[in-house]
């Protein structure tokens, strides 16, 4: 059974991208998130078995949507995805509780590591 993965970017091109690269390599996109409001309403509808997390975005950012998942589900698998220069907001991230991150623009090699990585 392939892994079940909600993708959470404000950027509609962005999460096309990361499902482009999902889907070919046999993951299962089960939700889409455009904020971090979205994200913690679909979060308890789908229960993914992974979370791709934009942290820029309107209404709630990344960051404050992954502390909501990790209340909600202390063992949620959440990868937070980062433009370049945004080293600081990554350490909050990480000290959140997100698993790993990847950076922008996104190398297809690079997000499939950090999910391999992530749900072994």
């Amino acid at each position: 059974m392939s892994a079940k993965i909600m993708i959470v970017d404000d950027a509609a091109f962005m999460r096309m991208m990361i499902k482009d690269i999902l889907t070919k390599n046999g993951f299962t996109v089960v939700a889409e998130a455009a904020d971090g409001a979205q994200a913690v309403e679909k979060y308890k509808e789908h229960n993914p078995d992974l979370v791709t997390m934009d942290i820029t975005m309107p209404e709630m950012d990344g960051i404050a949507a992954l502390k909501e998942i990790k209340k909600m589900d202390p063992s949620a698998k959440v990868i937070m995805c980062s433009a370049m220069g945004q080293q600081a907001m990554v350490i909050d991230a990480i000290q959140a509780g997100a698993k790993d991150f990847i950076v922008k623009p996104f190398q297809a090699d690079r997000v499939l590591e950090a999910i391999g990585k992530t749900l072994s």
